[in-house]
């Protein structure tokens, strides 16, 4: 199965005995509070609140949601908000992390910290699910929020999470592309040696449950025209593979900010290999996207139990 757009994303989602009781970690912003509370409407989310009271109570107010359920944990001044939300989360009363109107670093340090056990075998990582206008089908991009510039081993982990991630919305065999620069192996260009050792690793003694591709640049990845013109013998370019594997982080994160303002796509994103599902998407992030990173999250969570059962 392939999703051709987030319209019908919600009938991915299992009957649950209960609404996910979603922890915001820092509740004061604008489009994180719209999106949660649209979320709430679909009766799979309940909204828990941390952060500033007043501040929070005020942009309710402004935003004429004062009067939805929701249960608000304020926080004194200086204290760590993340810190305060994982800690719901250990109590048992909590079941999605989301990060609010709070720095991606400040958010990700606590939820990283072995101390606060969020974490597994898995190495954590950011997969992004992106609508884009003249792609025929949904599309993964990875990591564009958490390792910064991933080894090789951890570039193994990232594939393992996305091709995982589109596994839980019922693609069979993804297919991810190892972006570069340029699609031939340049021995002066790290990144086109890592691809092709990682696209052979995974032909000889796979190490995720996906098809690898690469190098490969961006021209050949999204048009086959341009495949064609170049003379490119790949049968995934122009709407045929599933998910974007980025070779850093800034080229992932400029990549999806360039998709929402020129491309007017539609994005929503999650952590994937931690102990419970994050909702993670930028703070300028519309309202939308908001709601689908939780429900994203909601089927994730769903095929890991799953996974966890059968083994």
């Amino acid at each position: 199965m392939e999703l051709k757009n987030f319209d019908n994303i919600l009938s991915l989602v299992p009957k649950m005995d209960r609404p996910m009781r979603v922890i915001l970690a820092g509740s004061d912003g604008e489009n994180m509070i719209r999106g949660l509370f649209q979320a709430q409407e679909t009766g799979l989310f309940q909204p828990v609140l941390v952060g500033d009271r007043a501040r929070t109570i005020a942009l309710l107010e402004k935003l004429g949601l004062e009067r939805e359920p929701y249960t608000m944990v304020d926080t004194a001044p200086g204290h760590d908000i993340t810190q305060e939300a994982i800690d719901i989360i250990h109590s048992g009363d909590g079941d999605i992390l989301m990060r609010g109107n709070i720095g991606t670093r400040q958010f990700l340090m606590p939820v990283l910290d072995r101390v606060n056990g969020l974490r597994t075998d898995r190495l954590m990582t950011h997969v992004s699910l992106v609508s884009l206008p003249e792609y025929p089908k949904l599309l993964a991009l990875s990591d564009m929020t958490v390792i910064i510039k991933p080894s090789l081993e951890q570039k193994k982990e990232i594939i393992r999470n996305t091709a995982d991630a589109l596994k839980a919305f019922g693609y069979e065999n993804p297919k991810l592309a190892m972006l570069s620069l340029v699609e031939e192996v340049t021995f002066h260009m790290q990144d086109t040696v890592e691809s092709q050792r990682l696209v052979s690793e995974q032909s000889r003694r796979p190490f995720a449950d996906c098809e690898l591709w690469g190098p490969i640049s961006y021209d050949l990845i999204l048009s086959k025209e341009a495949a064609r013109l170049k003379n490119y013998d790949c049968p995934y370019s122009g709407g045929g593979f599933d998910g974007i594997i980025a070779p850093d982080l800034s080229t992932a994160n400029t990549l999806v900010k360039s998709w929402l303002i020129h491309a007017h796509a539609i994005t929503c994103g999650a952590v994937v290999g931690a102990k419970v599902p994050i909702a993670l998407t930028s703070r300028s992030a519309a309202a939308e996207e908001t709601e689908l990173s939780l429900v994203f999250c909601a089927i994730l969570d769903a095929w890991r139990k799953k996974q966890q059962t059968e083994e």
